[in-house]
């Protein structure tokens, strides 16, 4: 079997577009959709359900692709093994965004330290999306925020810091009433598919507040060069590291405690990398 026509079969699952995966690939859609072919002929079962220009998985596909996942990751680690001549100490990290410019840096400098070998494949994405790469293998570990949900005992956490909610302002609106700035908005609201962004919502409701909204997104970064624009409000996790030098803006505090966002390390309790695992955790 060609793990190449695995990677196609993978890609075109996770894009749910022959035309998408044929155009990262290099390839034209007529081959990829021949290497489908021709996996399909080998599994004898079909894998994919086609629908106008979008292909959907069938019930054999779903657990087809998981394997896969597992197949090409270890085809990629005995690839490392071969060039090295040395067993590969490869770990894959997520992380999120402001993890990654917090908490990274500092984090491969003390895991280097341990272990010079190591190899660290980083991949960035949201926390619910990190969740689930988790449980599914595709990741290793992942920084990210707290679910809010009990966590399976599958699952291992390690809790780094936590960041209550704040209103962010224009500097010059610094000592006025925070729900007053969000009652009068206009909110630039931190993105609801986030599970920070879930609890700003909670906050918002708990307290009876409806803002008239005028855009929503999850970077915490662009959020605040929109409130320095005079764009609007919002209500963010006070996040590490402190935002781009240069803005005129103000944190202020809730006038009652809230729930904070919760950022650790999630990891599997029953991953075969639990050893680099181990280095993680106390590198951090």
């Amino acid at each position: 079997m060609e793990t190449n026509y695995l990677q196609t079969f993978v890609l075109v699952a996770e894009t749910g577009s022959m035309a998408e995966a044929a155009r990262r690939l290099n390839l034209s859609a007529t081959s990829v959709a021949q290497q489908l072919k021709v996996l399909e002929r080998e599994f004898g079962a079909a894998l994919l359900a086609r629908a106008g220009r979008t292909v959907q998985l069938t019930p054999a596909g779903y657990d087809v692709l998981a394997r896969a996942r597992e197949v090409l990751r270890s085809m990629q680690e005995l690839r490392d093994v071969a060039r090295s001549g040395a067993p590969a100490q490869i770990i894959r990290l997520g992380s999120i965004h402001t993890a990654l410019h917090s908490i990274v840096p500092g984090l491969l400098m003390r895991l280097v330290e341990r272990q010079p070998q190591i190899q660290v494949h980083i991949a960035q994405d949201t926390s619910t999306k990190l969740y689930d790469a988790v449980q599914q293998g595709d990741v290793d570990a992942a920084l990210c925020v707290h679910p809010h949900f009990t966590l399976p005992k599958t699952i291992g956490w390690r809790t780094l810091r936590r960041e209550p909610l704040v209103v962010l302002a224009p500097a010059r609106m610094a000592k006025q009433d925070p729900h007053e700035l969000l009652r009068r908005g206009p909110l630039i609201r931190y993105g609801r598919t986030e599970w920070g962004g879930q609890s700003a919502e909670r906050y918002l409701r708990s307290v009876g507040i409806s803002p008239s909204e005028r855009v929503e997104l999850t970077s915490l970064t662009a959020i605040a060069m929109m409130v320095d624009r005079g764009l609007g409000v919002s209500l963010i996790p006070d996040a590490d590291p402190p935002l781009p030098a240069g803005l005129k803006v103000a944190k202020i505090a809730l006038p009652q405690e809230f729930e904070s966002r919760t950022l650790g390390l999630l990891w599997l309790r029953s991953s075969a990398k639990a050893g680099l695992v181990k280095l993680l955790l106390e590198a951090l």
